[in-house]
């Protein structure tokens, strides 16, 4: 039997192990057809893939370095301004003398007191993703610090066979749009979503979407959901579609509870 690892999209390691889709001419690094209702798309565009910016300009660089290393110019200009405010570091001897171990009553933040604190808990440090991170991963990763995470990655002997994408309604707006043209869907508890599941063409027809979906709708059930609902494409190629055809579903579990030609909606309890 070979090992299989259904792992979290939470940072850029597990980005780099998403699988590429089919067909290439889309990608599901670069797709935000579910996050932007209005110009979302699946396609492919490397463009999103390197990081956002470089790194930032030292600060010695261009002429001013040369004039810095150059032993006969002009000596570099000091930054000491004697008509320059004091900075915050220094000691104002006019301030109120608050001893640094007692809390300020008017201060919204936690004094060091409070830090310092043995007894009161700890919080724990949230995840975030970098801000020059690839256009997805962000998207991906907006949950983190509350929900958790947006994606899974099935490796089979560590190679990428299959994605999967989810998370609460609100993340996805295409998601809610679809759902105000069927009023019959229940409003309240609102479920969770799937938008995405999909297996490289090597990996089909071996169960590994089918038990992706099985670890993704248990997660979700232990973070509190009842419900999620994924919407299909009906009459998508096999390769063209992210959120494959209502059939698979059903044989995941899900009742199709809008059985309609265009945008079918199926449902599974938890």
């Amino acid at each position: 039997m070979p090992s299989i690892e259904i792992v979290d999209v939470v940072d850029e390691i597990r980005f780099g192990q998403i699988p590429p889709c089919a067909d290439p001419a889309f990608d599901h690094r670069t797709c935000d057809y579910w996050e932007d209702a209005d110009r979302g798309s699946k396609a492919s565009r490397p463009s999103w893939l390197p990081a956002a910016s470089g790194p930032a300009a030292s600060p010695t660089s261009g002429a001013s370095a040369g004039l810095a290393d150059n032993p006969f110019g002009p000596p570099p200009k000091s930054d000491f301004n004697p008509f320059a405010p004091s900075s915050s570091a220094e000691v104002n001897p006019f301030a109120p003398a608050f001893p640094k171990s007692a809390p300020n009553p008017f201060l919204d933040e936690p004094s060091d007191a409070l830090a310092d604190n043995p007894f009161a808990p700890t919080r724990p440090a949230r995840q975030t993703i970098a801000a020059d991170a690839p256009r997805k991963l962000q998207l991906l990763g907006r949950g983190l610090g509350v929900f958790g995470s947006y994606a899974k990655v099935l490796l089979v002997e560590g190679e990428s066979a299959a994605y999967c994408q989810f998370g609460p309604l609100s993340a996805y707006p295409r998601a809610l749009r679809l759902r105000e043209l069927y009023p019959q869907l229940p409003d309240a508890p609102l479920p969770a979503v799937i938008s995405c599941v999909a297996t490289t063409a090597a990996a089909r027809r071996k169960g590994h979407a089918m038990r992706l979906i099985d670890e993704v709708c248990r997660d979700l059930g232990s973070r509190g959901f009842s419900a999620v609902e994924a919407y299909p494409e009906a009459r998508a190629a096999e390769n063209a579609t992210p959120a494959a055809r209502p059939e698979f579903w059903i044989r995941a579990g899900f009742a199709l509870v809008v059985d309609d030609e265009r945008f079918p909606v199926v449902r599974r309890e938890l």
